[in-house]
């Protein structure tokens, strides 16, 4: 059993539940389908396909749940742009198909939980949509018609029902969930085995090459050779450029804190907000006198803040002004998400590849449904057999909503690059205190050097593998994140989260710089941003 992780950051999922580990990949296979990326998307495409009785091996880079569904709230809810914005950009028929991908992939959620008797803690509750007090109501008028419009469960109500505090006006949307995420996976995981399925952990993609009769998907342990290849790796990894303009990765970050059984109704909760929070319930265990509040929110671009710590207490504020009754912190974590330029997730066909390559990425703030919609929505094309969904969820759509957001994220990525031009920055690696890392340049190069807790310096090319930006320091995570595209490597330069499919390159101090520091030296570290 294992509970790899791509951060050093825990998720109240990660510390409440342990999930099966796999040996890695060792020598060649043959399949009919290769799934790479063992969180949501990935188990639920492998296992979907197992019960139409197709051959699947599915592989992941660390192991089950190691990613992003690791690291989720676990909510199945409406997507972040809500029917009032799907409506302004897909029209009263696009939004219709996205309300039916949004409601069967719930369905298909409860359907397998009850078939596979998965214990997971899987509930069916309302979520609510609020306003801030005081401000103008129009939104959640807007909400509230379009949802209606779109064949929804709404209703609008003056402020939500139970809550100590006026949260002002809200649409409640029924029929909507929540899950523990990894004793979900961990059910997959068994009954796509089950079925035949393979699982290999510790086993990275590295590369996929074929035409439309067979695929090659390239590993540290082997080659698996497939007549089809799901990639689900949160963003793929084998798209060098096009789905990376499409795209931008956030940072999310999420806190629990206990809080007295009964004190807090259990429903879903978003408010419209800049930033926006979001409320859920967690349980602590039959036996406890206390839930656990999750709140999330704060997020930013990844690898743009390099001390976000500040995001856990301002969340913290929140929570208390809005919930005396919390008391405790007792988890702190963060996720990546990757934000779709026009809103839907782009599940499909890869545009870049052969039509037997298919992607499950964009997932926005919405993994778990969208991850869900993906794997129905593949395993359909897989089977040859129609979607519905598939031409607004299709990844070679053209951006024609949300421009003026598109132009500002890819103005942002360019700007990126200008710190090439610029100093590092410390002057010496010797300012780096024990436990955090920083961009050292090196002549014409710069370097991403972290210091552990014994001292020992770690020193690596701080230019991203992926397209060549500079990495910044997380030190909430302990990683190096890029700011371009969203790719994160560990401090040894291992990949974390794609794009990038290689490790940033080894490097090598110079002399003046592996000095030690002096006994006693008592410099700070770096101010956060």
């Amino acid at each position: 059993m294992s509970n790899a992780s791509n951060g050093a950051s825990t998720s109240i999922w990660m510390a409440t539940s342990t999930v099966p580990s796999y040996a890695p990949l060792a020598g060649g296979v043959e399949t009919g389908v290769c799934v790479i990326g063992a969180g949501i998307a990935g188990l639920t495409t492998a296992y979907l396909l197992s019960r139409e009785g197709r051959k699947v091996v599915l592989i992941d880079a660390l192991g089950v749940g190691a990613g992003e569904t690791g690291r989720t709230t676990a909510h199945l809810f409406p997507p972040d742009e809500w029917y009032a914005g799907t409506e302004k950009s897909f029209g009263a028929d696009g939004a219709r198909l996205i309300a039916d991908s949004f409601a069967r992939a719930i369905d298909m959620v409860e359907t397998i939980i009850r078939h596979e008797q998965i214990d997971c803690e899987f509930q069916r509750l309302d979520g609510y949509l609020c306003t801030l007090p005081g401000a103008a109501p129009q939104h959640v008028d807007r909400e509230y018609e379009a949802a209606r419009r779109a064949g929804v469960d709404a209703e609008r109500l003056q402020r939500v029902p139970g809550l100590s505090f006026d949260t002002g006006p809200c649409v409640r949307y029924g029929g909507q969930a929540q899950f523990h995420p990894l004793k979900y996976l961990t059910g997959l995981a068994h009954a796509f085995v089950r079925n035949g399925g393979e699982i290999h952990g510790g086993t990275r993609a590295v590369g996929i090459e074929g035409n439309e009769d067979e695929q090659v998907v390239t590993t540290e342990g082997g080659h698996i050779r497939a007549q089809a290849v799901v990639v689900a790796t949160n963003t793929p990894f084998n798209d060098r450029v096009v789905m990376h303009t499409k795209q931008s990765g956030y940072r999310s970050y999420a806190i629990g804190l206990r809080v007295p059984k009964g004190s807090v109704p259990r429903m879903l909760l978003w408010d419209t907000g800049d930033p926006y929070y979001y409320v859920r319930l967690a349980s602590a265990g039959a036996a406890a006198d206390h839930e656990i509040l999750v709140v999330g929110g704060a997020d930013h671009k990844v690898g743009q803040d390099k001390h976000p710590e500040h995001r856990y207490e301002r969340i913290e504020r929140w929570a208390r002004e809005r919930f005396p009754m919390a008391q405790a912190v007792e988890y702190r974590w963060s996720g990546e998400v990757m934000e779709p330029a026009d809103g839907p997730a782009y599940l499909g066909r890869n545009p870049m590849d052969a039509s037997n390559v298919y992607i499950i990425t964009g997932d926005s703030g919405n993994g778990m449904t969208h991850c869900t919609i993906g794997a129905m929505l593949v395993t359909d094309l897989i089977m040859g057999r129609a979607n519905p969904w598939q031409a607004i969820y299709d990844p070679a759509r053209k951006v024609k909503h949300g421009i003026s957001d598109f132009v500002m994220e890819q103005a942002n990525t360019i700007a990126q690059y200008g710190e090439w031009m610029t100093a590092g920055e410390l002057d010496s690696v010797r300012e780096i205190p024990a436990g955090q890392g920083a961009i050292v340049r090196d002549g014409l190069h710069k370097l991403a050097v972290y210091r552990d807790e014994q001292g020992g310096l770690h020193a690596v090319s701080a230019k991203c593998t992926h397209l060549g930006c500079v990495v910044h320091w997380n030190s909430a995570e302990c990683s190096w994140d890029c700011p371009c595209h969203a790719s994160r490597f560990a401090t040894d330069g291992t990949v974390l989260h794609g794009p990038a499919a290689l490790p940033l390159a080894e490097a090598a101090l110079p002399e003046d710089n592996r000095r030690p520091p002096d006994a006693g030296d008592t410099r700070p570290a770096p101010p956060p941003n």
